[in-house]
């Protein structure tokens, strides 16, 4: 009896395990046959080693148990490159590092084609770049970054597309020189700031004395000009003195003589002789002048006293038609513009130019 209950129970240990196993190998089976690819991958599926197709981003079944899924990123991807050290075409030695940015553009081609293609291309780049400084100078290394980069591009470009693989963007971040060369090149930047210093310097004390130079015989001009005008003013004043004491002269006349005579009479009078000669001329103009200041009836009969002419070529010699024309002239030539002329000597203690021919009205500024 005890066997006959043992047996079901049994049975049912045995079912309940063997039900058991079969639902873990369904979920096992259900798990390795749904698989998930994100949107920015891809997946390279093989089945039993055998490549089968590219499985897009989503919800993807593949057969369990003998499939294998291959993920690529197909974003843009950084890769390192790592100090290079190398020895430019004129012999100097130089390290140099580098960044490229690559991307897979073909999933099958870049897990058929190539074992690890980030290696590779990382490998790749570190040999371009060594050959591309090699075959550089060493003023070309460091001055022509963006020759350099699109140098390594190229190189780059034809074997990894064979990959599957594009080069986005290639860019060497420095270029470092020995030590030694380092050193020769900052002697040789400081011996040429030196240089320009001392030319620079050269240059302003050359201007300076050439601008001291033009202030001197500005002001030479111009004291000369200053000169000239007071000798013209002064010959000019003493011209226009003899003309104008010859014009009082004719207008005095005979009376001038007459008083003058007059004059002359009296200071003998106080002298203690008491004989005179008198010129025949003076008498008569005395009697004539006597009669006019005596009432004397014979007065309307006798000529009236006038101022004597200078004759034609005296007043040709004097200049008397001309007086008028000859002062407008003094007059205009007179006019010297004392501003203009302390403009001018402003500018030149400013160590700005006048122009040689400039006249005293004129002022020029040299901007500098």
């Amino acid at each position: 009896m005890e066997s006959l209950l043992q047996s079901p129970l049994q049975v049912f240990d045995v079912a309940f395990a063997v039900g058991v196993l079969v639902i873990l190998v369904a979920g096992v089976t259900v798990w390795q046959m749904v698989t998930f690819i994100d949107a920015y991958d891809r997946g390279a599926l093989t089945v039993f080693g055998e490549y089968r197709k590219l499985l897009e981003p989503g919800l993807n079944i593949v057969p369990p148990f003998v499939s294998r899924v291959h993920r690529f990123d197909v974003r843009t991807q950084t890769l390192d490159v790592p100090t290079q050290e190398a020895i430019t075409r004129d012999n100097s030695p130089v390290t140099a590092d580098a960044v490229v940015y690559i991307r897979v553009m073909d999933a099958k081609r870049a897990f058929l084609e190539v074992d690890n293609y980030r290696n590779a291309v990382s490998n790749l780049a570190q040999t371009t770049l060594r050959a591309v400084l090699g075959d550089m100078e060493l003023d070309d290394t460091l001055s022509r970054r963006e020759q350099i980069n699109a140098r390594i591009r190229t190189e780059l470009d034809e074997p990894t597309d064979e990959w599957g693989i594009r080069i986005e963007a290639v860019e060497v971040r420095e270029v470092t020189p020995s030590r030694d060369v380092k050193a020769a090149m900052e002697q040789q930047t400081s011996a040429e700031r030196k240089r320009r210093a001392m030319i620079l310097e050269a240059q302003g004390e050359r201007r300076s004395a050439v601008e001291r130079a033009e202030g001197d015989k500005q002001s030479n001009i111009i004291r000369a000009q200053g000169e000239k005008q007071s000798q013209i003013l002064e010959a000019q004043g003493d011209s226009i003195s003899t003309v104008l004491r010859a014009r009082s002269a004719e207008s005095m006349g005979e009376r001038a003589i007459i008083d003058q005579g007059m004059q002359t009479l009296s200071d003998i009078g106080q002298s203690e002789s008491t004989t005179f000669v008198l010129p025949q001329e003076l008498s008569s103009m005395l009697g004539r002048y006597g009669k006019h200041l005596s009432g004397s009836d014979v007065r309307d009969d006798i000529e009236p006293l006038e101022s004597l002419e200078f004759d034609e070529e005296t007043r040709t010699l004097l200049g008397m038609d001309d007086i008028a024309e000859i002062i407008g002239e003094i007059d205009e030539e007179a006019k010297v513009d004392l501003e203009a002329m302390e403009q001018q000597a402003k500018a030149i203690q400013q160590g700005n130019e006048v122009p040689m021919n400039a006249e005293p009205g004129e002022s020029q500024t040299d901007e500098r």
